[in-house]
């Protein structure tokens, strides 16, 4: 593979895995495996059939997961500890044969980019949450696995694209993170009063 389309897979797979980590896993294992596209060297292990068992199994219960108001936060929350780890892993993957400078500045930014998309999505839904109604969560997530898809697409088939889009993506998140901060910092507060008055009227 050439550099730009090394560069656009580690991008491409780090910012899935903070979305989709599972899946993202499982989809690039198993197109890996039919020969549908080529995975360098340090990726190869995505395509073995075990690694397409359990990542399968658990794409699909992440599918469920994310589907369900309230449950989706926690199962966010508990995936922080994984998506972020196995994002570097994966970046440092697509360049196992370039050296170990590459590889650690790969991971690095994979992992960056990984926390950044996880924390977007994460805080997003945790906000879209406190509505009552269902059908805000269950949008936001249709509207994730649509990006998804559409970003693992170009990933593979126009990477100079994503490359510009994940630039674009990244400006957009110095932007967004801040405003989720407060907004969870006020949320946080709301609960607190709510408990408050609570537990003084209990």
């Amino acid at each position: 593979m050439d550099p730009l389309s090394n560069v656009a897979l580690a991008g491409g797979l780090a910012w899935a895995s903070g979305f989709r980590l599972y899946a993202t896993v499982f989809v690039a294992g198993l197109l890996g495996r039919l020969g549908w596209v080529h995975l360098p060297p340090g990726l190869v292990t995505l395509a073995d059939t075990w690694v397409l068992v359990v990542s399968g199994v658990l794409a699909l219960g992440e599918f469920l997961a994310d589907k369900v108001p309230a449950f989706d936060s926690i199962w966010d929350a508990l995936n922080t500890f994984v998506r972020i780890p196995v994002g570097m892993l994966l970046a440092w993957g697509v360049f196992r044969e370039s050296g170990a400078g590459a590889q650690v500045a790969a991971a690095l930014l994979g992992g960056a980019l990984t926390a950044g998309t996880h924390l977007a999505k994460s805080g997003g839904r945790a906000l879209i949450n406190t509505s009552p109604e269902p059908v805000s969560n269950w949008t936001a997530s249709v509207g994730e696995d649509v990006t998804w898809l559409g970003g693992l697409w170009l990933m593979w088939k126009h990477p100079l694209v994503l490359l510009v889009l994940l630039a674009l993506f990244v400006l957009l998140l110095c932007w967004l993170l801040p405003k989720l901060v407060r907004g969870l910092h006020s949320l946080r507060q709301r609960l607190r009063r709510i408990g408050a008055f609570l537990s003084g009227t209990g």
